[in-house]
Parts: C-alpha cells; sequence; structure tokens
C-alpha cells in the first residue's frame, strides 16, 4: 500500500482577510497556490470558491485561517514550503499573522487516493496541541515513517 503525507497549516490573521494589513498576504494567494499546484509532489489542496481556502472555517474563532494538502512525500512537501517563493510569505508571516503558542501545522500519513476532510484534519492538529508528536499527528521536526503509523495500529 502507497501512502502520501497530509498537512494541515493554521493562521491566525492580525486583521480581517479583506483589511489592508492582510493585502500583502492575499495579493499573493493565488500565486502561492499556483506555485504549489506546480511543484513536483503535489497531490491536491483544500479549495473554497476563491480558489483558497481562507474562506473555510473548521475552528470557531474566525481569525484562524486554514491550509490543508496532499503530497506524494514529505520531502516534496518541505522543499515546496522551504526552498520556493512560498518561503517569503514565511518570512513576512508577523506583518499578517500573531504567534499561537502551540503547534500550528500537523502531518500525518493517508493512504494513496484518499483525502482528508476538513474534521480529521481538525483532530490531528488538535490531537498534537494537545499530545505532543507521534505517529498519529506529526511535524517536520519530528517524522515519523507510514510503517510508523501502521504498526501503531495494530
Amino acid at each position: 500500500m502507497t501512502y502520501h503525507i497530509a498537512q494541515l497549516n493554521i493562521a491566525k490573521m492580525l486583521a480581517p482577510i479583506d483589511s489592508d494589513i492582510m493585502h500583502g498576504f492575499v495579493s499573493r494567494l493565488d500565486e502561492i497556490n499556483a506555485l504549489a499546484e506546480q511543484s513536483e509532489g503535489f497531490i491536491w489542496r483544500l479549495k473554497g470558491e476563491e480558489n483558497n481556502a481562507t474562506a473555510i472555517r473548521i475552528f470557531e474563532d474566525d481569525m484562524l485561517i486554514i491550509n490543508l494538502s496532499v503530497w506524494d512525500s514529505i520531502e516534496a512537501l518541505h522543499n515546496y514550503i522551504y526552498k520556493t517563493a512560498h518561503a517569503e510569505l514565511i518570512k513576512g508571516r508577523k506583518d499578517w499573522f500573531s504567534a499561537l503558542g502551540k503547534p500550528h501545522m500537523a502531518l500525518w500519513w493517508v493512504k494513496a487516493g484518499e483525502l482528508p476532510t476538513t474534521q480529521v484534519a481538525k483532530e490531528r492538529l488538535e490531537y498534537l496541541q494537545e499530545n505532543g508528536v507521534s505517529p498519529y499527528s506529526f511535524t517536520f521536526a519530528k517524522r515519523f515513517t507510514a510503517d510508523e503509523m501502521l504498526a501503531t495500529q495494530k
């Protein structure tokens, strides 16, 4: 069986999405999302009517925006995040987002061909925030293989 990596990351906006404060971030969304879709290893990303996920709410806080995607490997996802123009948004994140004080990104394995729901993604992030890294939900800093995940399910 082949597995792919799913990721959810959240960010708490400093102001509403249509504010001047958020303009620098919002103005690059189409570019950065197109870059993701053209990146090696990209499989899928959650999209709303705006071709992004900024209007999709899975948490009670309306200032939390999400990004949910699936990639063929951790390395492909890592390369997109840190070795493309996407890294410029990370460097500027303090201009648009406040620190959460808890993990903002969760990674987990999904069977090839399966797409995570927002509910599953929320559960994975909340599990990580409450319990720390494990084969069920982890981070780039502490990774687990699909085999390690499967071993815990037996």
